[in-house]
């Protein structure tokens, strides 16, 4: 592994046509393996990927042109799992807050949030709504910090601040010493405890459809990132870093060879 001296990209004179679409997916993605870098001369976002055949070529233009690139910084998984919190917290369905809350408790969070919410149309579209909203002021404040100035409006409209979702009154979405998950399990470990051990069998072997039947389930859109986002936040979790490899914290570049 090579490490580039760190450089900070001067503000921008001028404006320049950002690629808005690209820009967008980057914010949006937070993959380990995965790195967006916005060309300060051509608006275009460079995404240097592990495995990529194209992986080490850019990565060469990158390192070569240390001062023409702004590493993109994406939504951190944390942020976006606040964003989530926050929704579940506005749904006055107590059924679906129900399985919301306990849908984005443990690994695999945002994968399972998506699933539960396919079945609820008008609700997943407010979700939708709500979290464009969020990656669009991140990426205005992202810009603004930055001095970079577009050329053209963004496709969205103009940056707003996004409005506060109304709390509602119920069971407040919060994780204390027993997750509603643990809470769960622990009660069917204490309802089959209590079984007499003839009647096990049934209950293992519907377990088993139970879980044969989730392995079965059709991703939900957008899945890829949802699973770059579970990996991201699981790595969290489990002690680990946001941050790829290939950038340090003080947004040192360091090439892989």
């Amino acid at each position: 592994m090579t490490t580039l001296p760190s450089t900070t990209p001067p503000r921008l004179a001028s404006p320049i046509e950002l690629d808005w679409d690209a820009l967008e997916i980057a914010v949006e993605r937070n993959a380990p393996d995965t790195e967006s870098y916005l060309d300060l001369t051509t608006g275009r976002v460079v995404v240097i990927m592990a495995g990529d055949t194209e992986a080490p070529a850019r990565r060469q233009q990158v390192g070569d042109n240390l001062r023409n690139y702004l590493r993109v910084e994406p939504a951190s998984s944390r942020e976006q799992y606040r964003w989530m919190e926050r929704f579940v917290g506005s749904v006055s369905d107590e059924a679906l807050r129900e399985r919301l809350i306990i849908s984005i408790d443990g690994k695999g969070a945002f994968r399972r949030f998506k699933d539960v919410l396919l079945a609820y149309p008008a609700e997943r579209e407010r979700w939708f709504s709500y979290r464009a909203e969020l990656l669009h002021w991140h990426i205005h404040n992202w810009l603004g910090q930055h001095g970079v100035v577009s050329a053209s409006p963004c496709p969205w409209g103009p940056p707003q601040a996004p409005q506060d979702l109304p709390a509602v009154p119920g069971r407040p979405v919060v994780h204390g010493t027993e997750s509603p998950g643990e809470a769960l399990r622990r009660q069917a470990r204490e309802l089959v405890e209590a079984l007499p051990a003839i009647e096990l069998p049934g209950v293992i072997a519907y377990l088993e459809f139970l879980r044969a039947r989730a392995g079965e389930r059709p991703p939900a859109p957008t899945g890829e990132r949802d699973d770059e986002l579970d990996a991201a936040h699981d790595r969290v979790r489990d002690g680990g870093g946001e941050r790829p490899a290939m950038a340090d914290d003080a947004g040192t570049l360091r090439v892989l060879t």
